[in-house]
């Protein structure tokens, strides 16, 4: 199993979207990020990692990104840690002291939505979204559909 370095790269940027593709959002980076619309809606890819979150990570880091006794909070995180680290943790797993983060490189619910989490994360961190199941959201774009429908479908 790899096990991700504590080595940091450059942190995130700025989390503004100043580029949409087939409904995902990205900053000046190139990294994905989050879209809040006027009416309060998020965009779909931030409703996803609602979902994603809440259904593989909560457990050990707290509702709403929030931390636990045994693992920290998230959306603190993801204003340390850029896209590329974010995701390295994930796939790869990390041991940091006696905290070990597991490997989720096969976990299909996890790795399919990987974006996903760390723009809902990335929302949450800037107070963009609050806590809780977003009330409004864009509807899921076709592009969306046939990235899930090819990932969760692998073998």
């Amino acid at each position: 199993m790899f096990v991700g370095t504590s080595a940091m790269a450059e942190p995130p940027g700025d989390p503004k979207a100043v580029k949409s593709e087939n409904g995902k959002y990205f900053d000046a980076k190139g990294d994905p990020t989050y879209n809040v619309g006027a009416d309060g809606a998020v965009d779909w890819y931030t409703f996803s990692g609602y979902r994603r979150y809440h259904a593989e990570c909560h457990v050990c880091h707290g509702p709403n990104g929030g931390g636990s006794t045994y693992a920290p909070a998230l959306k603190e995180s993801v204003k340390r840690f850029n896209y590329a680290e974010f995701a390295g943790i994930v796939i790869g797993g990390r041991q940091n002291g006696n905290s070990v983060m597991p490997a989720f490189a096969d976990n299909k619910n996890a790795v399919c939505y990987i974006d996903d989490l760390y723009v809902y994360l990335r929302a949450l961190s800037t107070g963009a979204v609050q806590p809780g199941r977003p009330e409004k959201k864009e509807p899921a774009p076709e592009a969306f559909k046939k990235a899930e429908a090819e990932c969760m479908n692998a073998k």
